[in-house]
């Protein structure tokens, strides 16, 4: 029964995320058939984003207030393997950015549901991007990704996507296009 591969719920620490190569990560995205069981069993908690800068070669500056932590991320390339660089930030550089972001903001719940030796992380947004839902996977390595078997209640890979990208949202304020290929009705 697919709900068996499911290991206990993930509190608010991050360690039972796959580690990783410094800088590179190897993550693929999907849209959603139908949410998994109990959902709101899972740990989940608030996420704020805002992009300080986004360049036509895929490179991005962000800020993200994650629980009680404030980060800045920059990604570079597309696809399933970037360039990822996070860097913990205090409050005080957070609220400076964030009030200089104009329109390029974020809001979403994130849960993170074990499954096997990876953690899906199901992403609800809210406000301008309201109903819509995605999910990511990342992973240690190339081979394990490429073996990777999504649970049946994963839709459509979406990783080789650029238009659902949410900077690209955030651009033509058009999240429909993903929203509309869920197949969760």
């Amino acid at each position: 029964m697919e709900g068996e591969q499911f290991a206990s719920k993930i509190g608010p620490s991050q360690e039972n995320i796959p580690h990783r190569e410094t800088h590179k990560e190897i993550e693929r995205g999907f849209l959603f058939k139908s949410l998994p069981e109990n959902l709101e069993e899972y740990h989940h908690e608030e996420i704020i984003q805002g992009y300080l800068a986004i360049t036509e070669d895929g490179t991005e500056i962000r800020i993200r207030k994650e629980g009680d932590k404030y980060f800045q991320v920059i990604k570079r390339g597309t696809g399933k393997t970037r360039f990822e660089l996070i860097v913990e930030i205090t409050e005080e550089q957070f609220e400076t950015l964030w009030e200089v972001i104009k329109g390029r903001k974020i809001e979403k719940t994130r849960y993170r549901i074990p499954y096997g030796n990876n953690i899906i992380e199901v992403d609800f947004y809210h406000g301008d991007l309201e109903g819509l839902v995605l999910a990511e996977v990342e992973f240690v390595n190339e081979d394990e990704s490429n073996k990777f078997m999504p649970p049946e209640w994963l839709g459509q890979e979406i990783t080789y996507d650029e238009s659902c990208l949410c900077y690209n949202y955030l651009i033509d304020n058009n999240h429909k296009k993903c929203t509309e290929q869920t197949e969760m009705g």
